[in-house]
């Protein structure tokens, strides 16, 4: 094992914490889209730096097209993966790399 003597994690955390504009930072937020949930709310999640992962209950266009464009033009990023639908904000990637 390395040394970690130097290593103060506490420290890392708070400055983690501290970032202004990433007050849902670090959270995931599991739901379900099937139009019962307002867009705003959606929206509001992803600005407030969460990642949704959703669980697309019908038609997806349908469904995503009252936020997916406002999280896309905002710099947040939108992937469909086997019956979900996975949204980021804006800095942080989904890797579909491997999906290939």
């Amino acid at each position: 094992m390395g040394d970690f003597d130097g290593l103060d994690l506490q420290s890392v955390e708070d400055q983690l914490g501290d970032e202004e504009g990433v007050d849902g930072g670090g959270r995931i937020v599991l739901g379900v889209l099937d139009g019962t949930t307002p867009s705003e709310e959606w929206v509001d999640l992803v600005d407030d730096g969460a990642v949704l992962v959703l669980d697309v209950d019908g038609d997806l266009n349908e469904l995503g097209s009252g936020f997916a464009r406002e999280v896309s033009q905002g710099g947040g990023n939108l992937v469909h993966f086997r019956g979900f639908l996975v949204v980021t904000p804006p800095g942080v990637t989904i890797d579909t790399d491997r999906l290939e």
